[in-house]
């Protein structure tokens, strides 16, 4: 099942609708070098992130953007497409990499595989979501993954027909 849609609006999504092998697909983030310079000197500051003439002759041939800005990306695309306000945080990522430089005219989207998804046996109000995400530029190159693992409130039940 791959494309850009849940089978539920974002604000009436619950576990249930994050099922196993669902591919998703979404967002367009342009990256800017003067945020990636930003970013990069408040929270990141080498030399190829935050100095054009320094990274010019560095290891990557030209100003790419921090490991951490990508993340912080694909984040914002992920509450603007597939987290909904059922969503009760992570307890973790793991197998987090960086698998190509992302540069400054570069856009990325993100695809995400729901690899898993289950209800807590211990708390049945929620459940336990884990999933592949990787980030994509412009030519459809991974250039981060990581398998996170969310936990997303279940759908309330609803009252029986005439129980009110």
């Amino acid at each position: 099942m791959a494309g850009n849609r849940f089978p539920a609006d974002r604000s009436q999504r619950f576990l249930e609708d994050y099922t196993a092998g669902l591919v998703l697909e979404f967002g367009a983030a342009p990256v800017d070098q003067a945020e990636v310079v930003e970013f990069a000197r408040r929270f990141d500051p080498q030399p190829f992130h935050v100095d054009p003439a320094q990274a010019a002759s560095g290891p990557f041939g030209g100003l790419i953007a921090s490991g951490w800005h990508t993340g912080s990306l694909m984040m914002r695309m992920l509450v603007e497409h597939y987290l909904s306000p059922a969503s009760l945080g992570s307890p973790g990522l793991d197998e987090l990499r960086w698998l190509r430089p992302v540069r400054p005219g570069d856009t990325l989207s993100v695809r995400v595989t729901v690899l898993e998804a289950r209800r807590s046996q211990s708390k049945p109000d929620r459940g336990v979501v884990r999933a592949l995400m990787e980030v994509l530029n412009q030519h459809r190159e991974v250039v981060m993954s990581v398998k996170a693992t969310n936990l997303i409130l279940a759908r309330p039940a609803q009252p029986p027909p005439g129980s009110a």
